[in-house]
This record gives structure tokens, sequence and C-alpha cells, in this order.
């Protein structure tokens, strides 16, 4: 019996290997043109911080370079006597208001831009992008007017509402963002088992938007917790006063109580540290996310 022989099959013919020796055009570039900017860069953002922590952890007086021996009476004062412990809590509240109302309304609206057609949309996207170069200070005048009309200046609902209608229009383009990248076809396939618009927008489109929701919150609360200019002008009482403006009472025409002034700086960053450094992986995604259109 006569067997045929299947030929071998063909290999692939391999390419000009690289000579040993030679690298890529990325391997070219010394390590250290990257280390020594990254490391006068991380210096340059380091050294500030340090200088805080020795100003508000050393004794008054001393001008030692090392906060030793360590003392924290200038947080006791800042806390107590110069009331930054109702000073936080008050910005804590503004910032959980604007975030809340922020998100929520932002919600709306960015579903509104994403799904629906309507005359003039495009100038009304046009109009929110150039909203974003108008100066805070250029509305305090018609806002101040506005909220004493309501009888609600030296009141925290003046402040929350101004935070949020100042950060409505970026929230709302970063939202309708995202949801544009959420198919269509996922709410009608809700539609057809029997979900009203409302209903499949909570059970399927809501939680696919909780990195942009995330973004969007947290943009909004650290932008309330830092903004100085209208805690400044719609509150006058002392007892409604938030931590920017607390922070501008340490600083006199006299004299600044440098250790008082860097505990409450302190103070003032440490909540929006954490907050970023819990949230980090979400804000990234979420603004990259809603920054383009899928």
């Amino acid at each position: 019996m006569i067997t045929e022989i299947a030929p071998a099959p063909e290999r692939a013919v391999p390419g000009p290997a690289r000579p040993r020796g030679t690298r890529r055009a990325w391997d070219e570039v010394p390590r250290w043109h990257i280390y020594l900017p990254l490391s006068v860069y991380l210096l340059f953002t380091l050294i500030p911080f340090y200088w805080i922590l020795l100003f508000a952890l050393r004794p008054a007086g001393s001008t030692s370079l090392v906060p030793w021996p360590m003392t924290f009476d200038h947080f006791e004062k800042v806390w107590t006597e110069r009331s930054f412990g109702l000073y936080f809590q008050n910005s804590v509240l503004v910032g959980v208001a604007t975030l809340v109302l922020t998100t929520v309304v932002a919600l709306a609206g960015g579903y509104a831009l994403a799904r629906f057609d309507f005359r003039l949309k495009r100038g009304f996207m046009l109009a929110l992008l150039c909203s974003q170069f108008v100066p805070g200070a250029l509305l305090l005048v018609p806002l101040f007017q506005i909220f004493a009309k309501l009888s609600m200046i030296n009141s925290l609902g003046s402040v929350i509402i101004a935070e949020t209608v100042f950060q409505l229009p970026l929230s709302m383009i970063l939202i309708s963002g995202f949801i544009k990248n959420v198919p269509p076809s996922l709410e009608e396939a809700a539609w057809v088992d029997g979900c009203n618009r409302f209903s499949a927008f909570r059970i399927v489109v809501l939680p696919l938007l909780r990195p942009g929701l995330i973004a969007v919150g947290s943009f909004a609360f650290v932008h309330a917790w830092n903004h100085f200019l209208f805690a400044l002008m719609f509150l006058s009482d002392q007892s409604k006063q938030t931590i920017p403006v607390g922070l501008n009472t340490l600083m006199s025409a006299d004299s600044v109580d440098l250790g008082a002034l860097a505990a409450g700086g302190i103070v003032a960053a440490v909540p929006v540290v954490i907050v970023f450094a819990f949230i980090q992986k979400w804000l990234i995604t979420g603004f990259s996310a809603g920054a383009v259109k899928g």
C-alpha cells in the first residue's frame, strides 16, 4: 500500500531580526531626562506643603526647619478661638448642597441635550460654553439684587444657589457627553419590556453614569468648598461664614498669625485631599468619557 505523504505546512519566513544592542526610538531617551524634570516638579509641589506643615506644627516663635517639638496649639486656636469649627460646618453644608443640586439639575439637562433634538439646540450649547468665560465677579451685582429682593442676603441658601448656577453649564455639558456614550438601544429595549422613559433611565442608564456623576459632583463640591467671592459678598454674619472667608479673617493690615493661618489652611485642604484620594479613578474616567462623543 502506498501512503501519500501530505506536504509539510509552509512556515512563515521571519523578518529581519533587530540587531542586538540597537534601541527603539523611545529607548534612546536617557532615564534622567525623564526623572530629573519630574523630581524638580515634585519638589516644587511638595515644598510649599511642607512649609505649611512646618508653621502649623512648630511652636510660635520657633525658627527651626524641623517641626520639633511638635505642637497642635495652632489647630486648637483656629478651631475654637477663631470659630473654624463653625466655618467647617457651614462649608460642608454649602458643598454638599451644591453637589446635590448641581448633579440633579445637570443630570436632567444633560439627558435632554443628549437624547432630544429641539430648535436652537446648538445655540443653547454655544451659550453654555460661552458662559464659562464670564468671570464670577460680573455676576455679583445682579445676584446681590435678586437675593436682596428675595430676602436671602446673609443666608447660606444664597451661596448655594449662586454656586449651583455657576457650576451648571460645564456640568450639563459633561453629563450630556457621557450620556451620548450610552447606546439608545438599551433604553429602547427597556421600553419594549414595559418601562416608561423615567424607569428605563433609572434602571438602565443611571447605573452606567456613575463615573460621570462622581466627576461632576466632586468638581462642584470642591469649587463650592474653595470659592471665596460669593461667601464674602452674600454673608455678613460671622456665624454663617465659610472656611475661605475665615482664612481671610486671620490676616490683618498690622500682623499675620502665620501659625494659625497655616493650621487653617490645612483644615481647609485636608477634606479636599481626602475626597480626591477616594474618587480619583472615577474622576479621571468621568472627565475623559464626558469630554468626547461616543
